[in-house]
């Protein structure tokens, strides 16, 4: 039988998705499939389980329990050995300023904190201080002293919450005031999955339009598929894969001449981009200094420097906001309200979120931006004179490359073999590098420079090992339907929660 994915790939791409369906019922192609699934998932297997034969597995609780002190050594030596690469600065993104100092500082203030539940703001007020000033800070940071308009928020657990409340605020909105019954989301096919969560859990459409030649939004092509279930136009500052800003001043004209309201996703831009421009580097416009801006989503887990789990959604005016809330009146264990989608939360994450923002200030912020931005451009600009590599774009501080010449998720492969983190992209294929404090340290970007170059001579001339990322990020391309490489990620996040046994 010959390869399925070899096979379809030949198939133009409205054909394939036709049969797609047909695919996934036919016993003799559902084995087929299942075996090369089964063999790209063992080949990751061992980077899945890594602790599979060296730690003791628990497929039931032990009938004593383990001495504590004996628990906290196993994790100190789990710690110390899983910081080695980040804290060197072998990793893309993941943990953004990663200073021990700054590090102990966060676990004390989370200690303090940790009985803390927002849920009950009558016993634990200080974290509603905390979150409070959280909101005020960042609604500062990102335009709110330049418009007449309350700018108001709350905190979440991280961007992919962010997003999915603002799209549940602009679907509410438009079912109350517009009687939409199902809402559409206009985003660049650069935005964040998250807005495919958010409609894949709110029963929105989401249409995602292609980028330019640059990969910022295509304004034009954006104002051509808005239709009367329009309810909120998406831009990225910058998207996640190439680290594009998207001309957000034009799409907030668009957002404002068409009546529908525009999220900025600022997950990864907020704590930097309000600093990019007074250090002299070109960076637009892109908050509520805009009037078409109407939500915001900025991570104060990623370069606001807290502790992970953290972030801020923001609204132009309480009345928007409030679609957010999830209020229950009639439930006979009392009268129900909370802001977010969970119900308790940890407070003493706010805690820490409120002392990393203190504790850095506008200086601080300023500084760490400066230090990553000369660092990045000085990434760029050498990536940009290897022959056999081409940036992606106009980046600022997230770094994307292809090749031409070479299978870049070979490079990938070869990259990871010598400790290294990055994330792959595809569509096109690419890497990139997403800049953090770790890696302003005296030699990383140099040490990730030299690797680089010395990772795309061995693709050049040698063969293809086994394994890796590369064959899933292959089969990916050239599958021209989404269903099949769904099913493929959802095994491996299968194999992320089995218990693996000692062989």
């Amino acid at each position: 039988m010959p390869q399925i994915p070899g096979l379809l790939s030949k198939l133009p791409p409205s054909v394939a998705h036709m049969i797609e369906g047909v695919l996934q019922r036919v016993p003799a192609l559902r084995r087929q499939l299942d075996r090369q699934y089964d063999a790209l998932v063992a080949e990751l297997d061992a980077a899945l389980h890594p602790y599979r034969d060296r730690l003791p597995a628990y497929t039931r609780l032990p009938t004593q329990g383990r001495d504590r002190d004996d628990i906290l050594a196993e994790m100190t030596a789990l710690q110390q050995e899983e910081q080695t690469r980040w804290r060197a600065g072998y990793v893309s993104g993941a943990v953004y300023h990663g200073d021990p100092a700054h590090i102990d500082f966060l676990n004390r203030v989370y200690a303090l904190n940790s009985q803390s539940n927002p849920l009950h703001f009558d016993l634990w007020p200080s974290t509603v201080k905390y979150e409070a000033e959280i909101v005020a800070m960042t609604a500062h940071l990102l335009g709110a002293s330049e418009t007449l308009d309350s700018i108001v928020g709350t905190v979440t657990s991280g961007g992919t919450e962010s997003i999915l409340l603002a799209m549940r605020s602009y679907r509410d909105r438009g079912r109350r005031e517009r009687n939409i019954r199902r809402a559409r989301i206009v985003a660049p096919t650069t935005a964040h999955a998250a807005f495919d969560k958010a409609a894949q859990s709110f029963d929105m459409e989401l249409v995602r339009v292609a980028v330019g030649a640059d990969y910022r939004a295509d304004v034009e092509d954006m104002a051509a598929a808005i239709n009367r279930n329009t309810v909120a136009l998406v831009g990225s500052a910058p998207a996640f894969p190439h680290g594009a800003i998207d001309p957000i001043p034009a799409l907030a004209e668009l957002a404002q001449a068409k009546g529908v309201g525009l999220h900025v996703d600022a997950c990864l831009g907020g704590f930097i981009l309000p600093f990019a421009r007074e250090l002299g580097y070109d960076a637009p416009d892109f908050d509520f200094r805009l009037s078409g801006v109407t939500s915001m989503s900025a991570d104060t887990h990623k370069y606001g420097y807290a502790a992970k789990g953290a972030s801020v959604v923001l609204y132009r005016g309480e009345e928007l906001r409030r679609y957010q809330y999830y209020a229950v009146a009639d439930w006979p264990g009392g009268l129900y309200f909370s802001p977010t989608l969970a119900g308790s939360r940890p407070g003493a994450l706010s805690a820490a979120c409120w002392a990393a923002m203190v504790s850095m200030g506008e200086a601080g912020y300023r500084a760490a931006a400066a230090r990553i931005l000369a660092t990045a451009q000085y990434i760029r600009r050498s990536i940009e004179r290897m022959p056999d590599l081409t940036i992606l774009g106009d980046p600022l501080f997230v770094i994307a490359f292809t090749s031409r010449t070479l299978d870049i998720y070979r490079v990938l492969d070869a990259m990871t073999a010598r400790g290294w983190s990055l994330n792959g992209l595809h569509r096109p294929a690419a890497i990139h590098l997403c800049v953090t404090l770790r890696h302003t340290e005296p030699g990383v970007a140099q040490r990730f420079l030299d690797d680089l170059a010395a990772a795309v001579a061995e693709v050049k001339t040698q063969p293809p090992a086994k394994g890796g990322m590369a064959p899933v990020y292959g089969m990916a391309a050239a599958l021209p339907m989404h269903g099949l490489v769904e099913d493929l990620l959802k095994r491996i996040v299968d194999s992320l929660y089995r218990v693996e046994q000692s062989k």
